[in-house]
């Protein structure tokens, strides 16, 4: 086939890192399988199983000359790629070919090398996520006390900061973080445990010797540094494995999803806008445009991953019995595709959230257009204060503000409530314009970035020090 002739994944081509695409390359996963075979038979041998030292060392010296092609042409003729990847490797080391996989079932390699793939690209994933946290948490801190309009059902509400917009965004990603280093901590080994996870197999090999059964599946597993085990399995281990994992990646993918949409709408209100580079087209035919393209590929890419949790447990719920293969096929499918597209959605953030531009001066003038109406409160009480009636002072706001309200939708124009305010006799006694000071309406705002930098944000810094300032260049 001619080159760009057939479908290329946009997952690999557009949007994950190199390291994830290589992770679940095909190359990572038989050299993976290749390592667990050579770790089973090192430790059959150190059992007491007649294994010799050649074997092994004839082993070690081909465990990187994986020849695909000689695998595809095995696996044309049994039909079985894990057999096939065996028969390959055993004409480079045909003196090995006796003790390969000895004992042990296709799941021994594939659920295992899912295992470790699984773990290793969440270990990514985490790093990701602190580099997200690291750069929300600056963007925070910089801009802690720059007053904002704040919205609720995206209308107008009360005043917020920029920065503590920006801690809410880190704040899900956080608990992201905790919620991936809890699937790291908690991913258990498959182990060694045969056809249908009786460890038969092996007892027979072992001669009914239980303790030396028990120490093969702690010693694979302590080569692979897992510090788990599961208990007990069928031919394979739980899917729910695959859903739990998957559904983690899903909510890193609910909190991109949030984040980039805000992006989204703060750039149709020209407040804050993702990067846009210098020589960047934001449309084919209208080149004023500044779309936020990255933010909704994150979006989009966000959308699929939330999509894919529910396959994994459909998956998980509908394995027969011991076992059924209907699971592979799948299998194939989401959880790389899953790590891919999550790998790749936070690259983007990383990107979007290094080089977020903020617009103080709009920002600035929507409040200003909306906090006379927010300020009405503070009116009310410094008229109080001032020696007038409470009931007749809230009657007069409530008549200018209705009619200010008016004169904004029905004719367009500017909020002239404090205008009106100030032509009435009631109000003389009221310093209208420092109740217009929008630090005055952000409560604790600041004070929240602080404390939350402090407690959050600072200890992934400390966790992930050599993980922060991965470089996020996006290709396209």
């Amino acid at each position: 086939m001619s080159e760009r002739s057939v479908y290329e994944s946009p997952l690999v081509a557009r949007n994950a890192s190199r390291e994830m695409a290589e992770l679940f390359g095909a190359r990572t996963r038989i050299l993976t399988w290749r390592k667990l075979w050579l770790a089973l038979a090192k430790e059959e041998r150190r059992l007491g199983l007649d294994i010799s030292a050649e074997q092994i060392a004839e082993l070690e010296r081909t465990i990187d000359r994986i020849d695909f092609a000689a695998a595809a042409r095995y696996e044309a003729r049994v039909r079985h790629d894990v057999m096939a990847h065996i028969q390959a490797w055993g004409d480079l080391a045909p003196n090995a070919r006796g003790i390969l996989h000895l004992g042990a079932t296709s799941a021994y390699v594939v659920d295992n090398a899912d295992l470790v793939l699984m773990r290793d690209g969440l270990r990514r994933l985490a790093g990701w996520l602190a580099n997200v946290v690291d750069a929300l948490g600056a963007f925070a801190a910089q801009h802690r006390d720059l007053p904002a309009l704040g919205y609720t059902h995206f209308q107008p509400a009360q005043v917020t900061t920029v920065g503590k917009r920006a801690a809410t965004w880190a704040w899900d990603f956080v608990r992201d973080l905790c919620e991936i280093e809890h699937r790291i901590a908690s991913l258990r080994f498959r182990g060694v445990k045969g056809t249908t996870g009786t460890q038969a197999s092996f007892l027979t090999l072992f001669q009914g010797d239980h303790e030396k059964v028990l120490a093969l599946d702690r010693a694979v597993a302590d080569a692979f540094r897992f510090d788990q085990v599961e208990p007990v399995t069928g031919q394979t281990y739980s899917r729910k494995v695959d859903a739990e994992v998957i559904g983690s990646l899903a909510g890193v993918a609910a909190s991109v999803h949030k984040f980039a949409n805000d992006v989204r709408l703060l750039a149709n209100l020209k407040e804050i806008e993702e990067p846009f580079e210098a020589s960047q087209i934001g449309s084919s035919a209208m080149p004023y445009k500044r779309n936020p393209m990255r933010c909704e590929r994150a979006t989009g890419l966000a959308r699929f991953v939330i999509s894919l949790a529910q396959s994994a447990l459909q998956t998980a719920a509908e394995q027969w019995l011991e076992r059924s293969l209907d699971d592979s096929s799948n299998k194939r499918l989401t959880v790389p595709e899953a790590f891919l597209a999550t790998d790749g959605m936070l690259r983007i953030v990383t990107n979007v959230s290094r080089g977020l531009v903020v617009y103080p001066k709009v920002i600035a003038a929507r409040l200003r257009a909306e906090l006379p109406f927010m300020a009405a409160e503070e009116i009310l009480m410094a008229g109080v204060q001032a020696g007038g009636d409470r009931q007749m002072l809230h009657e007069r706001i409530r008549i200018h503000a209705q009619e200010a309200g008016r004169r904004v939708k029905v004719e367009g124009e500017n909020n002239d409530l404090i205008d009106r305010l100030r032509a009435d006799a009631a109000f003389a006694r009221v310093n209208l314009d420092a109740t217009l000071d929008a630090a005055r309406y952000v409560g604790r705002a600041p004070q929240q970035v602080d404390e939350f930098l402090t407690a959050f944000i600072e200890p992934v810094r400390r966790r992930y020090t050599s993980d922060l300032n991965w470089a996020c260049e996006l290709d396209v």
